[in-house]
This record gives C-alpha cells, structure tokens and sequence, in this order.
C-alpha cells in the first residue's frame, strides 16, 4: 500500500490516478422519484456529508421532509471517478458520502446537521464503529459560505454538549467542496445508491448516539 496505513491520509502524489469516464448510475432516486443528478430545480441546495458507510447514512436523509434527491458517492480526495474497491484502499484520500440535495425554504441546514451530528460518533477519527479507514473519516462539505458557516457553528454547539457529558473531540473535516478539482463528489457505484431500500436486511450501523443536538 505504498506505506500507507487505512488511517493515514494519502497525499497526492501516492493516490491512484482513477479514470476519466465516471460511474454509471440510474436517472432517478428509487425512492423518491427525483433525479439522481442535476440540475437541480431553482432554490435547491447541495451539502455534502461523510458519517461512514453512505449506506445507512444516505437512508437517514431521504426521510427527511424537504430533501428533494440523496446519493452515494465519494469526496474529499484525489482519485478521479474512484471505484469502492479503490476507496477501500484508502488510497484515494475519499470518504463515503451522501450528497443531500434539500430545498431550505422547508428544511433547515440546521435540522439536516442535527440529524448529521445525532446519527453516527464525530469523535473516532477515521471510524465508525467496526468499519476504519480514512474513507470512514466524518466530513461535511459546504457548497457555500452560508453553510460553511452554519456547520462550523453547529459543530462548537455540538462539542459543548458532548464535553458536558463526558465525550471527546470532535475530529469532524469541514471544507468547502470543489466542484470540479481535487475534492469533488464522484457519484458511487449503481448498487450503492438507495442500498437499504433495495436491500432492507443490509449492513447498517447508524443511528442515535446517545447525545441530543438540540
């Protein structure tokens, strides 16, 4: 593995090179009917969040009122259109991942991070649970400043009442995402995307961890 370990950030130049031709995935969310891709309809937002496995993670958004479209993918690393056989490398410097596209005029930033904070443990860096690696890590990646901001905010609020109750650090990556460069959201493989409808009796390790957001 060139030396590096599934919990030591890859740099760049020890990351595979991937491919130009990205993943195929079908048009539409099996679950809620909307496309899987965009454009999105005018007001819509993006955001972008890393709780490990994207499986379960991706489930938990596609509950939510006001979330339009959900999908699996990869973000946060080097490796053009990366394979999951790739990011289980941890070779590519992604982390799973669940693009939530949301309409804010009916669900808050605010409600989707508590639901980001309240489901998985922000405080093991490059795990959840049994499942280690950098591709495991938790991530939020903003697509404007408005949400940067409110997710920063939300983690301190967040650490307070973890500390108040004896919990750790959080070792949450917060970033802005590059559409385009290093960093981009690369859309996961067909059968990642709405696992758990297509596969009900699936591997899921997410839910309520024991601290309220609110």
């Amino acid at each position: 593995m060139l030396g590096v370990t599934k919990t030591q950030m890859v740099t760049k130049d020890k990351a595979l090179a991937g491919r130009e031709t990205p993943l195929q995935v079908a048009e539409r969310h099996v679950v809620l009917g909307t496309p899987l891709k965009g454009p999105w309809p005018e007001g819509m937002e993006v955001l972008y969040v890393g709780m490990g496995c994207f499986w379960g993670a991706e489930r938990i958004f596609w509950h939510i009122d006001g979330v339009y479209s959900t999908a699996a993918g990869y973000i946060g690393g080097w490796t053009k259109n990366p394979t999951y056989q790739e990011t289980c490398t941890s070779l590519t410097g992604h982390t799973e991942a669940v693009q939530v596209v949301f309409d804010p005029a009916t669900v808050s930033i605010e409600a989707l991070l508590a639901a980001f904070w309240e489901n998985h443990d922000p405080t093991t860096p490059n795990r959840q649970g049994g499942d280690v690696g950098t591709q495991y890590r938790s991530a939020i990646f903003a697509t404007t400043p408005e949400q940067l901001k409110a997710a920063e905010a939300s983690r301190d609020r967040y650490q307070a009442r973890l500390a108040s109750r004896g919990f750790g650090a959080i070792s949450t990556q917060i970033d802005m995402v590059d559409g385009a460069g290093d960093g981009a959201f690369y859309y996961a493989e067909d059968y990642h995307q709405q696992y758990l409808y297509k596969n009900p009796s699936g591997y899921c390790n997410h839910g309520f961890c024991q601290v309220s957001y609110s």
